[in-house]
């Protein structure tokens, strides 16, 4: 680690009100407005032959997690079905924001950003792996910081995911907090 960055344990860090250390409220305020403004992160995924894979990716950060659209058959969601643990970056290397932590695929249809008419907001999808309380207001967030529907397929014949990645490790400028 270089000097003048510290590296922050989200088992370490205590949020005030006592919410989730890894959630907004353990970050100083200047990372919080990155991570509300900043277009685009560095996701970084291992390959089957353990070199990295590294690519630029719009996102937005809630509940103390990294949300990311891909399609289906892209390399970054195949690697990380094989692998999840990732790394991420923001751009500006002068004021470095890192995270560390294991993504989860999250498979569409994708549930409505109100609640729906299900009632339980914990119900899954037909196969089990999408909580719905998990996903509820990610493609809206998308919407407002990019204008743009994060569940529309690029490559037609593909179908999105959502990656979502609960922060393990923050590696941060100046002093952990």
């Amino acid at each position: 680690m270089e000097r003048g960055q510290a590296r922050v344990d989200v088992g370490d860090v205590a949020a005030p009100g006592g919410g989730d250390p890894a959630g907004r409220g353990a970050l100083p305020a200047a990372v919080r407005d990155r991570l509300a403004v900043e277009r685009n992160v560095w996701l970084c995924t291992v390959r089957p032959d353990g070199s990295p894979h590294v690519t630029p990716v719009w996102f937005v950060f809630l509940r103390g997690s990294w949300w990311i659209g891909a399609d289906r058959g892209s390399v970054k969601v195949r690697n990380i079905e094989r692998r999840a643990r990732v790394s991420l970056a923001l751009e500006d290397g002068r004021c470095p924001v890192v995270a560390e932590g294991t993504a989860t695929v999250h498979h569409g249809p994708f549930p409505p950003d109100e609640e729906d008419d299900r009632g339980d907001t914990d119900e899954t999808d037909d196969r089990g792996d999408t909580d719905v309380a998990d996903i509820a207001g990610v493609t809206e967030a998308f919407a407002t910081k990019y204008g743009w529907d994060v569940t529309a397929p690029h490559r037609q014949g593909d179908t999105r995911v959502l990656l979502e990645v609960p922060v393990r490790r923050w590696l941060l400028a100046g002093r952990a907090q």
